[in-house]
Formats: C-alpha cells, structure tokens, sequence
C-alpha cells in the first residue's frame, strides 16, 4: 500500500478544503472512526466517487486544516499499516483503500483514497476489537459518518450490484487502449505527484494507480471511464461519445444549417466545443442612455449558462446510448439536448425553481475527473448557476424539458430580447414595417399595462379606433403581446412588449444618440 495519489496533499491542504462529504481529517489512528468512514466511502451513497482521509491532519470547528498539522510518529507508520490491513478485511465485503505518506512541513501524513466500491453495499463492525462485534451500514451524510438506517439502509441496499456505467470494466478493450501521455498530461494539471515519477512507471501501474482498471490483477481489464478519458477515440468504443453544434441562421425551421462534430477525450472534447461556440456565436450588445454615461451591456446567451449546460449533459448523458449531444443554435435561442432525461425522481417544476438535487450520479466517475478539472462542482449546482448566469444577464428564464419517459432531456436558453448578431440589423431592418401608429404605442408601453392605461398614456378616447388601429396591427407585427392570450377580455389582460419590440425600441433610442 504504498502508491501515490491522482488527487494531490496540495489540493486537499493548502487550497484549505474543508470537512466534507468527500474529506475527513483524524488527527491520530483511530481505527474504530476510519473504518467506518471507509466504509462509508465504499457504499458511495451519493455516486460522487468515494472520498479521502487524511491521517496526522488535524482540524479546527469549521473543518478547516490547521497548520503545521499534528503528524504522526514515524515509528508508528508501520503499525499503522499493518493495523489498517487487518482492519479493513473485517469490512464485509473486504474493501482496502489505497495509502500513500506524504510530508507537509516536516510532519509525516497518512492520505487514504477511497473510492466507491464495485461490490456495495459495504458494512463494518461499530467496534473493532469489540469480542462479540456487530456489523453496520455505513454512508457519508454531508462531512459526518452516520449508520444507515431505515430509508437510508434500504435504499442503500437496493444499490446491490448497480455499479454506475463509467466505473465498470470495458471487457473489450486491453491495457494499451489507456493512452500514458494523455493520462501525464491529466497528472500535470491537476498537480498530481503521481505525475513526478512516471518515467518507468508502466500504463498498467499507472492504471491501478488512478483506479483505471479493474478485474483480476493477472487479467486486468480497463474501466469504461479511462476510455472515456484516456484514448484519442474513445467512440471507437462507446458509439456516437460527441458533440454536435449546429447552427441555424435561418431558424430551427429553416433549410441551412451548419454543423461541426467534435471527438475524442471527455475534456478535450467539452473544451473544443465549448470554445468554438464561445467564438463563433456569442455576440455582446452595447446600448448606450442619454441619461447616463454607464452603457448596458447584454451578451445574446452568457457563456457561463452555455458551459453549464454543456459540462451537465457530457456528465449526465448515458453513454451506452447511441446518441449524441447536440447543440442547436439560432438566433431566437441555444438548445442542448442529451440522452436520456434526468432521474425520475426529479421534478421538472424543481429546475425552475432551481431546487433539483438529484441523489443518484448516472457516471459517478466521468463526475470525479471533471470536479478534478474544475469543469464542475458535482453537486447539483448546475441547474442553480444556469438560473443565475441567465439572470445576471438580464435574459429570459431558461427551460428544462423532458417527456414522461424521461427519454431525452433538453434546455433552452432563451436569446437575450436586446442582443444582436452580426447580420441581426440588416435582417431586421428589411422584414420590419412600423406604421405611425405602432410607433407610438410602442414607444409609449411601460412594462405591462392594461388597454385603458395604454390608450390614456397615447391621449386616446376612441376605444374601438385605439384597438384596430394601434393594438390589433402591433400584435399581428409581432412587437406586441397579450399576458392572458386565452382570455383576451379578462379584466386582468395586461399588454406588454415581445422581444422584437423591445429590440425595435431600444435601436430608435440608441439612434437618436
């Protein structure tokens, strides 16, 4: 038990990573609380990758580490393994994390990595040296051990045999589909020192290392996550593993379109596409106020939004499935749609509301490689942070859309009403025909307002003149809309702006500057 860890001291230490689901610090041996903590990590409760402990770290109240930390006695050390050895065969079934010391600031340190196990659910004894011992389930609940009991303990139990797809072995593929240089380049930016010593260190020891394969140690398969990841052609695998952007300048409806598919390696993958729409179709509008000096600026999607929507289907999507993602883009919005659809125990009134927590990851690995990338956080934040990037940009609400079966999931971001492509002018400038009178309504709206506010605020008394002449040709121009569409003579029907109105009025205010 002496290999060294992907994930590095420096990333757990010195960034002061707090207590969590993930990490727990001792700051002695305490073979009853660790085993049990392991435990925990190898049930994996929450398919987020198992977790670390680190021996000899001490922590203050809040779960932040303390420097210089306690250390352990170097003639412990060996104790210590040997004690841990015989400790974690009491696991049922037997589960052994993998150890490496590590030296920060002259003390030495025992790090412990503990990834969700291939044969859960996981029990331990609640006292090891106990005669008569009894055995519990164990699992993480935010940064504390607790037994699973009831709900817990049956849900926990159901988790026989379902080990998520991406940690399971790719039976048809050999060793020497893991790419080493590609696995040294993942090492170097993540700051792994694993990445140190690598000159002689076989794919295969590297493999076992990085908990990329599996399988008997004689005949050891790799896992369907190190394709994922480590091959230059990981579709040459898993069929359709892309992404498809596509462009549409004449409308989702329209006859052109433009597509570019992107390959290869998860990351790489994400990154290329992701910076290719960035480039490509990501448009800032500067609008300038008479009464200010400080101009608006409005991009027609934020690309915090589009990363998150992204990131969220390359993590979530199945990849036994034969489809791929896709990006379909217009001027009007950008979809991405995966396959297939969130967990049906998530409402989709949830993703409005940005309350969708999902307890069960479909690629529990794909989701510890891309939080070790910082391409995300893997805690249900994604949907939270599409809200908020969409928000702070002053855009539309975005939409979340899946059928009853759960069979594909999309999201819509909505273009911001007041962003402007390119050739979005000249388009615009064609097709438009404002009469006098649309004109003057338009110009004269405030948010919403009802039919007797609008006709007052234009000095109108005519009502019947007023609804041929101004609000009926608005509408049917498509600069005007109705609150209330089904109800047309509620006496709650409000009249308010479409998003073509508000660009036609805000280029007649920028004009005049």
């Amino acid at each position: 038990m002496s290999n060294r860890l992907p994930l590095t001291l420096n990333n757990l230490l010195y960034q002061r990573k707090v207590e969590s689901d993930r990490i727990e610090y001792k700051a002695g041996w305490n073979p009853d609380s660790i085993i049990r903590t392991l435990c925990a990590f190898a049930n994996d409760f929450e398919n987020l990758g198992g977790g670390y402990i680190v021996l000899g770290q001490d922590c203050d109240v809040h779960g932040q580490p303390l420097f210089p930390p306690a250390g352990l006695p170097n003639k412990q050390l060996d104790k210590i393994q040997q004690e841990l050895l015989a400790a974690c065969q009491l696991i049922q079934p037997p589960y052994f994390p993998t150890l490496t010391i590590e030296t920060v600031e002259d003390r030495e340190l025992i790090v412990l990595r503990a990834p969700g196990g291939m044969h859960r659910p996981y029990k331990s004894p609640a006292s090891i040296k106990a005669k008569y011992k009894t055995w519990h389930y164990y699992i993480r609940r935010y940064s504390n051990t607790i037994e699973a009991k009831g709900e817990d303990q049956r849900e926990l139990l159901n988790l026989t045999a379902k080990i998520p797809f991406d940690d399971g072995y790719a039976q048809h593929a050999q060793i020497n589909d893991l790419s080493k240089p590609l696995m040294l380049a993942y090492l170097h930016e993540v700051g792994s020192t694993l990445a140190d010593d690598t000159v002689n260190t076989s794919v295969e020891s590297l493999g076992w290392q990085m908990n990329l394969l599996g399988g008997p140690r004689e005949l050891p398969w790799p896992k369907n996550v190190g394709l994922l990841f480590f091959n230059e052609t990981p579709d040459r695998f898993f069929p359709y593993t892309q992404i498809d952007v596509v462009w549409f300048p004449e409308g989702a409806n329209g006859n052109r379109f433009d597509e570019k598919i992107f390959k290869g390696p998860l990351d790489r993958m994400t990154r290329e596409a992701l910076d290719y729409i960035q480039r490509n179709y990501l448009h800032q509008t500067i609008l300038k106020h008479p009464n200010r000096a400080e101009a608006t600026r409005v991009w027609n999607f934020p690309y915090a939004a589009i990363e998150e929507a992204v990131v969220n289907a390359v993590y979530h999507r199945s990849y036994e499935e034969r489809e791929p993602i896709e990006v379909r883009i217009s001027r009007s919005e950008l979809v991405v749609l995966s396959f297939p659809g969130p967990d049906r125990s998530i409402r989709l009134a949830d993703f409005s509301a940005g309350r969708a927590v999902s307890r069960r990851y479909r690629n529990r690995r794909i989701g510890e490689f891309l939080k070790e990338l910082e391409l995300t956080e893997g805690r249900s934040t994604g949907v939270p942070k599409i809200l908020k990037a969409m928000a702070d940009n002053g855009s539309p609400a975005p939409l979340f859309e899946t059928d009853d079966d759960r069979s594909a999931y999309v999201i819509r971001l909505p273009a911001h009403p007041l962003a402007e492509s390119p050739t979005m002018e000249v388009t615009m400038e064609v097709t438009m025909e404002v009469t006098m009178e649309i004109a003057t309504l338009l110009k004269a709206i405030k948010g919403e307002m009802s039919r007797q506010a609008l006709q007052n605020a234009i000095g109108l008394k005519n009502a019947d003149y007023f609804r041929k002449a101004y609000v009926l040709p608005a509408i049917t121009a498509g600069f005007l809309e109705m609150t209330l569409p089904n109800q047309p003579k509620s006496s709650l029907q409000r009249y308010r702006l479409t998003n073509q109105g508000k660009q036609w009025v805000y280029r007649k205010k920028s004009r005049k500057k």
